[in-house]
């Protein structure tokens, strides 16, 4: 009991989350995001989504998630795709291959890396804001 206490104790106080926690909506801090109309380092095949960070396996996760599509209907189901925004090139594309047209197409892994390391970047600055942060444009 003593040293689960003992490795338990640090991460409490480092308000850090264990390897089972499941997040709550309220853990989660988001940034919406859009593409300039002039930028040409936009990694995904979107225009507009949010910036996420969560807690998954004990680690904070950054993901980017579609927004609605404008011309669908309010009453229209709708299930944003996300991906995980990383700079680990196996995660970057084995962990992604369900939602990998979310990213636009790119000549290699080297160049998606190119592309996704600012957001990722962004996404651990969104990672350092209270749980439950929204954050606005420009602000990270």
């Amino acid at each position: 009991m003593m040293t689960e206490l003992a490795v338990a104790m640090p991460l409490m106080l480092a308000g850090e989350q264990g390897m089972f926690h499941v997040p709550s909506a309220q853990e989660v801090r988001l940034q919406p995001i859009s593409r300039a109309g002039n930028e040409t380092g936009w990694p995904f095949s979107v225009d507009e989504g949010m910036l996420a960070c969560v807690w998954s396996v004990g680690q904070k996760v950054v993901m980017f998630f579609e927004d609605r599509p404008h011309g669908l209907d309010e009453d229209e189901d709708f299930k944003p795709r996300g991906v995980i925004l990383t700079t680990d090139p196996l995660q970057l594309t084995l962990g992604n291959m369900a939602n990998r047209d979310l990213f636009r197409e790119s000549a290699d892994v080297a160049d998606r890396l190119r592309l996704v390391a600012p957001f990722v970047t962004m996404g651990q600055k969104l990672c350092d804001q209270p749980p439950g942060a929204r954050v606005g444009h420009g602000e990270l």
